[in-house]
């Protein structure tokens, strides 16, 4: 006879469908890596080619890229520019084996002298199958590999990237904590390893689909991807309302504005103009208790906008810190660099006051769910 089984229940309704959603959006997630990594490094093997064997590229010598980076700004496509560009080159250089990833049609397109130049790169270091690569590491966590010069170093860290299936914030931890080092000195290896691993945080389909490079491969605005709370998002909106009903001269400039420090890209939560004190003022929402760390950052975008952004006759940016956590919120300014006391008096009179912001926080978070610790 045959066996139905136990008639689901409500409960066992919910859990199907959740685990429908989230094992496809995991297969969405790296279908859409997979796809972005091998258009990067399809980009490295004709800028490459080129450079080899382009017909005209006398023409542009030492400006190839910067000329190449022009030309395509016509068509709109993102992550083309110089940086980029030389990137992508460099990519396709430590990486050779990846054109194992590659599907049939697209592998017979590639010119001979790149197949004959992939046979020749793959040095001992290199392990790891181009398909194994590809399906384990997003291009966020090829960008912050290429970063190692050293090849037996970074494929140190790609066996152990995909070995823990690290997040790309994992992988610069493990990086700044100098584990290669670490290990090299080790007298337990696995011990150390096994240990790492257990601490280390794994990647999940929603950071995949959050990181800059793919967010931009797919089209979408930064506001779209860099909120880090659908509560956080909620409270900027209210709070850039809040701003311009004082009537203290806020103008709004910019939502999720990005800026690129130090080879990475950043994103502030909102950016004013003040028309009374003529400077910039940016601020920063954490959906967090205070960590000196958020007021370094802060800190480190007020410098970056007093240089990159501010127009003769401007005053010194000012940047506003907000924490939240629960029912509390503190708040902070951002002074950085600002060593004229006038000025800091004057800011001091014409911004809100730290009591009135905390204030209006609070109450906003008191009418929605709280935010998550």
């Amino acid at each position: 006879m045959r066996h139905l089984g136990r008639a689901p229940d409500f409960d066992s309704l919910v859990s199907a469908i959740v685990r429908v959603h989230e094992g496809l959006q995991s297969q969405a997630a790296k279908a859409v890596n997979v796809c972005l990594t091998l258009r990067n490094w399809l980009i490295g093997c004709h800028l490459r080619e080129y450079e080899q064997k382009g017909n005209d590229r006398a023409a542009y010598g030492d400006h190839l890229f910067e000329k190449l980076a022009e030309r395509l700004q016509a068509h709109r496509i993102p992550r083309l520019d110089e940086r980029e560009l030389r990137r992508y080159r460099q990519f396709y250089l430590a990486y050779p084996m990846i054109r194992e990833a590659l599907p049939p049609k697209l592998a017979r397109r590639l010119p001979a002298t790149a197949l004959r130049q992939i046979r020749e790169s793959v040095t001992p270091e290199s392990k790891l199958a181009g398909r194994t690569l590809v399906d384990g590491l997003s291009f966020t966590h090829f960008a912050e590999l290429l970063q190692i010069d050293d090849p037996l170093k970074r494929a140190f860290y790609e066996v152990e990237c995909l070995r823990g299936n690290w997040s790309v914030r994992e992988l610069k931890r493990q990086v700044a904590s100098l584990y290669y080092e670490r290990a090299g000195l080790s007298t337990n290896k696995k011990k150390l390893s096994d240990l790492t691993q257990a601490k280390a945080q794994p990647q999940s389909a929603k950071e995949i689909i959050h990181e800059p490079y793919v967010f931009e491969f797919l089209g979408l605005k930064p506001k779209e991807a860099a909120s880090e709370s659908d509560v956080e998002d909620a409270l900027l909106d209210k709070l850039q309302d809040f701003l311009l009903e004082l009537g203290h001269g806020f103008c709004f400039e910019a939502r999720q504005k990005r800026i690129l420090i130090g080879g990475e890209h950043f994103f502030l939560d909102l950016v004013f103009y003040h028309r009374i004190l003529k400077c910039h003022v940016l601020i920063e929402l954490k959906a967090d208790d205070f960590k000196h760390e958020h007021l370094g950052q802060l800190n480190t975008y007020v410098n970056w906008y007093r240089k990159h952004e501010a127009a003769a006759g401007d005053n010194p940016p000012i940047g506003i810190l907000l924490c939240t956590k629960k029912n509390r919120a503190l708040v902070e300014y951002a002074l950085a660099g600002m060593d004229n006391r006038l000025f800091v008096s004057k800011y001091q009179l014409e911004l809100p006051k730290k009591e009135e912001i905390r204030r209006f926080i609070e109450d906003q978070m008191m009418d929605r769910a709280p935010v998550k610790e």
